[in-house]
């Protein structure tokens, strides 16, 4: 993308920290010497470095450059430690961060030369697909099964697991660890708490310290196998603190860890709608109006939307029980009820319904790109304009993702 902008080759430096070839430059200062060896001549230099956290004192060696250099850096990272919180500490006011997230299904189609508006596709069936399969893009880079998917994605949660989160935080307990990972797992759209958890492991005769749990909670989200969706009271426009929801990062690593299960998937549903609120940039609570639950409030600045989440619209207790909820809230922003039910087309009151293969709230996506692994891309000095952002075609691990269009969060 810079050499089609124009950039000559010789002012751009791209450097891969996996590749064997830059072994000697795992510390700051043979890095920061390299690449200042390489960027001799005056004026503007783009660095680019990928898997940034392999180099002790990386974020020295970031700051030294902006001061001593006319550059824009690129860092990509791929475990916890390259989370936004410790950024803030090592580049206060230098950055913009960007979270990747797996693939949402309009990207999944993308990926298998699909055009979402061709009459002849069924998107039904492509959406069980996906639903199946999850958002990893290496999985669909191929013409895997199901038990390969699995497979993969497995080894993925395995080295996140080993790497981000028991030597990270330090976790002794791993048979503990991999039993909250999969009680989570099994409760996917159910209110949680540690005290829930640790309730659990009771019933099953084994004491469990709720520090523990809360620990280890803590530590799967910071390494993005799991998200906490905290409760948010729709009357006291609060946040609560308390029976928060847990949802996956994916669902294939639900998947990978316990077997594909039917019965999970009004919980499957639902973290597909969570993900892709999130995609577009809104911040995701669960509702709590009086008595009645609401399972999502996504609110993006000035702009709020409720939505339920239902498998099917079967009965006439259903219907009552997704829309109920949502009538009982007082103000005139959007609601819907998103469901897989083709044949309910009634608007109650003004609430809609939405196929959720069909329509915008699982089709449009609104993000940068995504890739198969956690990462966040990091723009050190904020000089190229969002309306180039959005032009920009990013080539990461062998992968092209073109921005879309609609990018307000920048």
């Amino acid at each position: 993308e810079l050499l089609r902008r124009g950039v000559r080759e010789e002012r751009i430096i791209y450097l891969n920290f996996e590749s064997f070839q830059w072994i000697d430059l795992k510390e700051a200062k043979a890095l920061y010497a390299y690449i200042r060896g390489q960027a001799g001549d005056a004026g503007k230099y783009y660095i680019l470095l990928d898997e940034i956290q392999e180099v002790d004192g990386w974020e020295k060696v970031v700051n030294s450059l902006l001061v001593d250099l006319d550059t824009d850096i690129y860092v990509t990272g791929s475990n916890s430690r390259m989370l936004s919180s410790e950024l803030a500490t090592y580049l206060t006011g230098r950055y913009v961060a960007f979270h990747v997230m797996t693939l949402s299904f309009r990207e999944y189609l993308t990926f298998h030369d699909l055009q979402a508006n061709d009459p002849t596709l069924n998107r039904k069936e492509e959406f069980q697909k996906y639903l199946r399969m999850g958002g990893f893009p290496a999985i669909h880079t191929a013409d895997y099964g199901y038990e390969a998917i699995y497979k993969i994605v497995y080894d993925i949660y395995s080295s996140v697991i080993l790497r981000d989160t028991v030597q990270r935080h330090n976790i002794r307990n791993v048979e503990l660890l991999e039993r909250v990972v999969k009680f989570v797992f099994d409760n996917i759209g159910n209110k949680l708490n540690a005290k829930n958890i640790a309730d659990y492991f009771k019933s099953q005769q084994r004491k469990v310290d709720m520090n523990t749990i809360y620990n280890y909670l803590n530590a799967l989200e910071s390494a993005f196998i799991i998200q906490r969706i905290s409760r948010y009271d729709i009357k006291g426009k609060e946040i609560l603190q308390t029976n928060e929801k847990y949802f996956v990062s994916d669902l294939s690593l639900i998947y990978s860890v316990m077997g594909y299960r039917d019965r999970l998937i009004a919980g499957m549903l639902e973290n597909l709608v969570c993900l892709e609120l999130k995609r577009r940039g809104y911040e995701v609570y669960v509702g709590k109006q009086d008595d009645k639950e609401v399972d999502f409030v996504a609110i993006r600045r000035e702009e709020k939307i409720y939505v339920q989440v239902t498998y099917q619209l079967a009965s006439q207790a259903t219907v009552e029980r997704e829309f109920a909820p949502l009538l009982a809230i007082n103000d005139h922003y959007p609601k819907y009820v998103v469901s897989m039910d083709s044949l309910w087309q009634d608007n109650v009151e003004g609430v809609r319904n939405i196929e959720n293969e069909k329509e915008e709230i699982l089709c449009e996506n609104l993000l940068f790109f995504h890739l198969s692994r956690k990462i966040e891309l990091f723009l050190l000095t904020v000089t190229v304009t969002a309306h180039e952002l959005v032009n920009t075609t990013c080539s990461i691990y062998q992968c092209r993702f073109t921005c879309i269009e609609r990018v307000r969060s920048v």
